[in-house]
Order: C-alpha cells, then sequence, then structure tokens
C-alpha cells in the first residue's frame, strides 16, 4: 500500500443516472417517481438552442416546486465552449431552491474547466448566502478528457462522479462508429474464421476508474444508445461493473430497472463475500494467513474484495 491512502468516494448509491430533458416539464414527476438513483436534468444536447432558455427556466422552477424524494438531484450544464453555460450555472444557483445537489459539467478537457466553474459557482453561493455546497459530477467526452483524466479527477473537493460519455468521445477520438456504447461490428479479432468480438471502451473506462479510485470519486458508465437491445445494455453495464464502476447512465426509463439489478451486488455475491470474510477470520484465528474457499486461495487481498461488495450492499440497502 502506498504511504498515500486511497480516498473513499463518496458513500450514496449511484446505480443509475435517469436523464431527461430540461424541454420536457411534463415528464419530471415521472423521472421523480423512478427508482433511479441519480435524476439528471438536462440543459445540454437534448435541448435544442432555440430551447435553452425557457429549459433553464423550467428546470429552476422543477428543482423546488417536484417533491424528488431522496433522489440525489443532478443538473447537466452546457459546455465551456457555449454562450449558455454561465447562464446555466448563475441562474441555477440565484434562482433555484437549495434541493440541488449537483452540476454536471460536460466536455471536460482539463482541470482548469472544472476551476472555471468552481469559482464561478463559488462567487454566486457566497453572492446569495447558499449554505449547501454544489457537487460536481464530470463528464470525459474526449481525447483530451481522457489525455488529461488524472487532473481533472483531483480538480476539486466538489467532485463527486466522473462519467464516460461515449459519443462523444468516439467523434473526438475519430472512431469509425456512430454507436453510442456496446459492441461494435468492426471492433473484433479473427481465428481461424470465426470473429471474436471486444470492447472499444475498455481501456478508457479502466483509465477512468483508476484516476477516480486514486482521488476518490465515483466512476460511472454512461449511454447505452440501442434502448431497445435489452442484452446489449446489461452486458455494456456488467462490463462496466466487472471493472470497478458503480452505475449507468440510462436515457429511456426502461433501463432504470437494468442498470439497478447490475450495480445490486446479488444475494449470492453478498453470501459469498461474507462467506470468504469468515473463512478469513478463522484462518487468522489460527495464525494463517491465506485459506481455501471452495477450492481457491483466499488472502487478505481477498478480504478487500469481498468488503467492497458487502459495504455496496449494505450502502444500498440503508438509503
Amino acid at each position: 500500500m502506498s504511504f498515500r491512502i486511497q480516498p473513499a468516494a463518496p458513500a450514496r448509491p449511484n446505480r443509475c443516472q435517469l436523464f431527461g430533458p430540461g424541454s420536457r416539464p411534463a415528464i419530471f414527476q415521472k423521472m421523480a417517481a423512478s427508482a433511479a438513483d441519480v435524476i439528471n436534468l438536462d440543459l445540454e444536447d437534448s435541448v435544442a438552442p432555440d430551447d435553452k432558455a425557457q429549459a433553464r427556466q423550467n428546470v429552476t422552477q422543477a428543482i423546488g416546486d417536484v417533491d424528488w424524494g431522496a433522489k440525489f438531484l443532478s443538473v447537466r450544464i452546457n459546455g465551456l465552449d457555449t454562450p449558455w453555460w454561465y447562464r446555466d450555472v448563475v441562474d441555477l444557483l440565484e434562482n433555484a431552491s437549495d434541493r440541488i445537489d449537483q452540476i454536471m459539467i460536460p466536455k471536460v478537457g482539463c482541470a482548469a474547466d472544472v476551476y472555471a466553474v468552481d469559482a464561478l459557482v463559488s462567487a454566486v453561493e457566497a453572492a446569495m448566502g447558499r449554505t449547501k455546497p454544489i457537487a460536481f459530477e464530470v463528464i470525459i467526452e474526449s481525447a483530451a478528457g481522457i489525455a488529461h483524466v488524472e487532473d481533472i479527477a483531483a480538480s476539486s473537493p466538489r467532485l463527486q462522479a466522473m462519467s464516460l460519455g461515449a459519443a462523444d468521445f468516439a467523434a473526438s477520438m475519430g472512431m469509425q462508429t456512430t454507436g453510442i456504447g456496446g459492441t461494435q461490428e468492426n471492433y473484433y479479432m479473427a481465428h481461424e474464421g470465426r470473429k471474436h468480438w471486444s470492447d472499444p471502451w475498455h481501456w478508457a473506462q479502466a483509465a477512468i476508474v483508476a484516476a477516480c479510485r486514486t482521488h476518490g470519486v465515483l466512476p460511472v458508465d454512461g449511454p447505452f444508445g440501442d434502448f431497445s437491445d435489452d442484452d446489449g445494455f446489461v452486458a455494456q453495464a456488467r462490463r462496466s461493473a466487472t471493472l470497478g464502476m458503480v452505475g449507468k447512465w440510462a436515457i429511456h426509463p426502461k433501463q432504470v430497472t437494468l442498470a439497478n439489478e447490475v450495480f445490486t451486488p446479488s444475494h449470492a455475491q453478498v453470501t459469498e463475500a461474507r462467506e470468504i470474510l469468515a473463512a478469513m477470520e478463522e484462518a487468522k484465528a489460527s495464525g494463517a494467513g491465506a485459506t481455501v474457499y471452495k477450492g481457491r486461495l483466499v488472502d487478505i487481498a481477498s478480504i478487500k474484495q469481498a468488503e467492497v461488495i458487502v459495504r455496496q450492499s449494505e450502502m444500498i440497502a440503508g438509503h
């Protein structure tokens, strides 16, 4: 273990982040009633330029008017390369209730991007006497973002989560695909006339997870564009969970259930984790540093792995 202890990420469920455009206030109540842990009201990509001002007003009003229950409430502002983002921040923090929990910053390419939003947020909070600090989530969706991912993960004490935005990321990287997440038809290996598909997003996800875990930030998988393909969504989500991500976006209500199922440890997983912990306690009592569980070696590292699953299960159950 390094002398620097890896900080813990925020202890809150983030299995599913349900997105909805701020230009469609009619769906806000349904979003609030969903099983998603996080609600993302969107002012960016899902809102047409001519609708930006009205969407901002809709979201600002809904933050206080809608009963969001225990949901973690987030608003995705427009990118720093647009003329809308500063007004998103100012209007939200000057006029919305303190029910808002988080601002999501899209297309972050470097730590300075986060610093810019942090400075504006801090100024408005001070001016308005807001006592509840706004959290940040950033989206990595460019070549610059992945190249600077660790600096971004360390950029602000407000930062709680980081997501991969597959579509813009693919465009920035010049990837030959129009798919949003999931398996890509032409990303395969061939052996003896058979195709074997691998995951083109794997390396970016792993980089995000490593940066997040180094700095105590929640790593989150982004959207899966084909909401008619439940099997594809689940497969992508399971790969993300195995890599260490804590949740996934939902761009359609039916994806909420799928994400929650994948990112909630199963009864079998929790039972096995608890049995491993019990087996190691017996081993330690007899002076051993390792033991055998179901035919495989378990040791001190196994305890850490099992504790991750148990803690996650207990946290979700507690909410």
